[in-house]
Parts: structure tokens; sequence; C-alpha cells
């Protein structure tokens, strides 16, 4: 360092030797090849660093990407997925095409006398009756009569024997105990006095009938068929009450059809009477409805109760008039109202009622109508322009309206209000006829002369209710396939829903239900199969409007995405392009390698 001092010193002053030679240190030959080495060294150490950085961000992208693709994205994935719980969607789909086998126990008892001796040797036997019922390419119904053929026992002997049908009857009453939607039928001898001569048929309010012999000695079995394959019919189902079942399958083909559907199944109804009295300033209307319900009512009801839940209520409404303005007839000086404008009367009193707003089940509404003075009396005309005789109308699906008129005044009645009575008799006769009917309960077609037994006080035979339950057995599977199949199909279309335990738990409960019901239907066990269908009808509906499955609560794709493009985007772009960066040099290094070769 000294000596490098020096040299710089004489170099800045001029210093020279007196024989005018400038005084330089001696050059050596390492020392000038030393700045030459120094740069290609530190080149080469340039040149590693930078292959080295090169090495280390290529390295880093890659180690980058390879845990955003193995470790971030199947978390995210993770994290973010919607949960959706297995389904039994290739059983629903078997659901949707049904195929409906009733099959109907009917037990054919021979009194002795009705067969001939070689046919009456060869009971007991067995002969099923089956018949299939096409409907659609998706619903099928065939109908199968299990029937059984055997002779009279001492006791039905003895009982048949009898004078009277109704002493008959209460002496089967024992053996009578069959299960729900089975058949006796009776076959008696044409002498036979316990039918009227011109009676064929007798139908008790019980699970039984009486049939009088055929005519001839052609083929009596042949014919006795003929007769059971009838009764059977109108005592348990037909075509047209499991077409009506199978209404929102296969609709009905008649015009204007759908105004005889009955209610549709439900797990309970309410039932509500109203008396309307649109004129309280001049009748003082009183009505003994709670004694009426328990004495008309509740027996249906109770009857009805394995059907569904029922509820009754009653309410008074005062100025509620009809909405329609009836026409006065000079020649019988009354006021009509015609079938044409009987529609037209539901809706404004509809609004007055008030009850099928908040109630969770369908609403059978009875109203009472007593016309005001002004329109006083008032009659309901049918379509041919006819007096109905219970000046009564039902409207399907919704309820009934009664006129009830009051008695026109005397000359000694002068004040007002007037005191008005009701007979709830008649309005009862006239209220259960249209709950009924509201209900499909109506016979079959009956074959020809048969005679019905009176249900008596409790308004329903057991055969009616047999006949009832068939019809709602197959609604209800209709309803559960339809409801599963449209709910597959929504979760199908719908990706971003959540199916939860709960939901699936509720679809599986209700897919094995239905299938019960379909074997017991097939088996012949009617009571177990309506229990299984009302299972799946509950369990299928429960999953159906589970609140977790309403679409608003999850965001859609296009939500998800303005929401996750901000976020991974600023990471993902240096990636991508360290990754083409990357690939565009390790194509360029393989060109140079091949040029060099």
């Amino acid at each position: 360092m000294f000596s490098l001092r020096l040299i710089s010193t004489a170099r800045l002053i001029g210093l020279i030797a007196p024989g005018g030679l400038e005084l330089r240190p001696r050059a050596t030959p390492a020392r000038q090849r030393l700045p030459g080495a120094r740069m290609a060294a530190e080149a080469s150490a340039v040149a590693a660093i930078d292959a080295a950085e090169k090495a280390r961000g290529k390295y880093a992208a890659l180690s980058f990407a390879a845990i955003a693709i193995v470790v971030g994205l199947p978390l995210w994935w993770k994290t973010t997925e919607t949960y959706r719980a297995a389904l039994p969607y290739s059983e629903i789909a078997e659901l949707d095409t049904l195929l409906f086998q009733l099959t109907v126990p009917v037990s054919v008892v021979f009194a002795k006398g009705t067969l001939p001796g070689d046919l009456e040797r060869k009971l007991p036997f067995r002969k099923p009756q089956e018949a299939e019922i096409p409907l659609n390419p998706k619903t099928s119904v065939t109908s199968r009569y299990e029937v059984s053929y055997r002779r009279a026992t001492s006791q039905e002997e003895k009982t048949l024997s009898r004078a009277s049908v109704p002493e008959a009857g209460e002496g089967l009453l024992p053996a009578q105990e069959a299960a729900v939607g089975s058949l006796t039928i009776y076959v008696i001898p044409r002498s036979s006095v316990l039918l009227p001569q011109e009676v064929p048929v007798y139908i008790s309010k019980r699970r039984s009938a009486v049939v009088r012999a055929p005519r001839g000695s052609g083929d009596v079995l042949a014919a006795v068929d003929a007769q059971v394959r009838e009764v059977a019919r109108a005592m348990s189902f037909s075509l047209e009450s499991i077409a009506e079942a199978l209404s929102d399958r296969v609709p009905l083909g008649q015009p204007g059809a759908e105004w005889k559907r009955p209610f549709k199944s439900s797990l309970g109804y309410e039932v509500t009477f109203s008396l309307l009295n649109p004129d309280p300033r001049a009748h003082s209307v009183h009505w003994e409805i709670e004694g009426a319900i328990h004495r008309y009512v509740d027996p249906l009801l109770g009857k009805l109760s394995t059907l569904a839940e029922f509820s009754v209520d009653s309410q008074i409404l005062y100025y509620a008039a009809l909405g329609v303005t009836p026409r006065f007839d000079a020649a019988s000086s009354s006021y009509i109202l015609s079938a044409h404008s009987l529609p037209h009367v539901i809706n404004p009193v509809e609004a007055r009622l008030g009850s099928s707003a908040s109630s969770l089940y369908p609403v059978l509404n009875f109203l009472l109508y007593v016309p005001e003075r002004l329109h006083s009396p008032l009659y309901i005309q049918d379509k041919d322009g006819a007096s109905v005789p219970t000046n009564a109308f039902h409207s399907p699906r919704w309820g009934g309206i009664m006129v009830y008129n009051v008695e026109r005044e005397t000359a000694n009645e002068t004040s007002l209000p007037r005191r008005v009575n009701v007979d709830m008799t008649r309005v009862m006769e006239v209220f259960l006829a249209q709950l009924r009917l509201l209900f499909g309960i109506l016979p079959g077609p009956l074959p020809e002369g048969a005679i019905l037994e009176s249900p008596g006080n409790e308004g329903l035979s057991d055969w009616e209710l047999d006949r009832l339950l068939w019809a709602r057995t197959v609604e209800n599977v209709a309803t559960v396939s339809t409801t599963l199949t449209s709910l597959a199909q929504l979760l199908g279309k719908i990706s971003n829903i959540v199916i939860k335990d709960d939901v699936a738990s509720q679809v599986y409960h209700a897919v094995a239900f239905a299938q019960e019901a379909l074997a017991e239907l097939s088996q012949g066990r009617l009571d177990p199969a309506f229990q299984a269908s009302k299972a799946a009808i509950n369990a299928s509906e429960r999953a159906f409007f589970d609140p977790s499955l309403l679409h608003l609560l999850y965001f859609p794709d296009d939500q998800k995405f303005a929401i996750y493009i901000p976020l991974f985007l600023p990471m993902a772009v240096p990636i991508l392009l360290s990754l083409v960066k990357i690939g565009r040099e390790m194509r360029q290094s393989k060109k140079a390698a091949i040029k060099v070769d």
C-alpha cells in the first residue's frame, strides 16, 4: 500500500529523474495479466449467481404452483363444497312407474241347496279373478279378487233360514268380523224367504251381502262368479273411483269431470258450520248447532277418524249477503237463484268466512243462509229451471250452501225482529249428504235390483269406508311418487342446494313406506296399506317442504365467481406467468442443445 501511494504521488507532482527519465515502478508480466483474470472470474461468478437465482426462481414458482394445486385447491374445494346427503334416486325412478295390484279377499258362502250335488262336493276351493286396467304408460291397476268358496256353517245355516234380512244380519254379525277390505257374500237358494222374490241382491251396512242364486240349470258357478264380481266392484273399488284417485297422473277425459272430484287426501280437515243472517233487524235466528253436531256429525266423523283428523267449529255472521241479486218470479211471488249464478255466490261469502287463510288443513264450509226480508222466500233452480228439493247446492272441494226460508208473516206478527228456530234435523240431513259428496263417498255401480241397508246413525257403512280407503291409499301412493320425483328432479338441476341428513332420512322413509303400501295392497291387507301410505305422504311432504331446501338460501354460481375471483386472481396470475416463462425457457434450452449436437 505504501509503494502504491508513492507512485501515485509521483505521478501527480511530475517527479522526474535528473537524467530526464520518468521514475516508474518495474512492471512484471504477472501484474499485467491480473485485471483480465479478475474480470473473467467475476463474470463467471456473476453467471453462476444468475443461474442459481434463475433456478431458485423456477423452483419457487414450481413450489407455489404445486402447493396451490395439491394443497390449496383441494382444501378450498372441501371447505366450500355443498353438503349433499345421498338419496335413493334409482328407487325414486322405480316409483315413478306405478303398477298397482289391488287384491280383495272375497269369501263366498253357499247355503244348503244352492249348488247341485256334484259342485257342492268340490267345496271348499279357491278361484282368483284378475283384470288389468291400463291407464297410461306409467300407471296401471290390476284388480285381483281372491275368491274362496265354502259351505255355510250350521250357525250360518240357522241364521240364513230366518224370515227377514234384519234378523239374519244381526245373527251373522259374529261371523262378519272380517279384516278391513275383505268381503263375505252369502248365496241363498231361489226358494229362500230371506229376501223378497223381486230382490236379487241385498248389501248390508257391514262387509257382507246376500245374493239369490241365479235362474236356470246351466253353469251355476259361472253365473255366481258374475254376480260376485259385480257385487265386489260395488263394495270395494271400481275403475271410476281409482281414476278419480289418480286424477293428477291420469287426467279425466270427461268434460267438466273436475267438478265431481272430492277433496284431496290430507292428514286433517277442518269442518266449519256458518249461519249467515243478512237481516238481523228482521230475523232473530236461533240454531242448536252444538247439539246437532253431537247427534249427527260426530258419529260420522268418528267413523272417518281412521282416514284423518277432524276439527269442528261454528260461527254466526251478521249482515253477510250472498253477493248476487236474485231474480223475482211473479208467477210464484218468490225470488230465484238460477244455476248459472251459483258460482258467483261463493267468492263474496268466502271473503267473510276468513277460516281458510289461517288453516293448516283443507276447510269444509257448510253455510246456512237465511234470506233477508226483502228477498224472501228464495229458491234455487237447477239448469232445467226446476226448483231444487233441498234448496241447497254444493261446490266440490269447498263445501255447501243451504237456503233456509222463513215462513211468511201472519197478520198478527208485526213486531221485529221475528224469532226463527231452525229445524236442525232437516238442515243436517242436507249437510251430511253434502259431506259424503265432498269426500267422494258414493257407491259404485250397483247390481240391478239391489237394495242397500241404511248405515244408521253412523251415516257410513263399513264397506263404504273400505271403498274410501282403497281410493285414498292409491291416491297417497301416487302423491308420494309425484312428490319424490319432483324433489329428485329439483335437486338434480340445482346442485348448490344443501341436502341434510334429516331430509335424506325422510326421503328414504317415504320410499320405504310407499313400497310397503304397494306390497300390502297386493296382499289384500287394506288397513296396513293405508297406514303405510299415510306415513309415506307425511315423510315426503316434510322432505319436500324442508326450509333448508330453499334455493334462495345459497349463492348461485355467478355470485360465487364474483366473490372468489378477486381473492384468487392476484395470486394466480404471477404463478401462471412464471410457469409460462419456465416453459418457454425449457423449450429454448432444448432447441439450443439440439443445435450444439
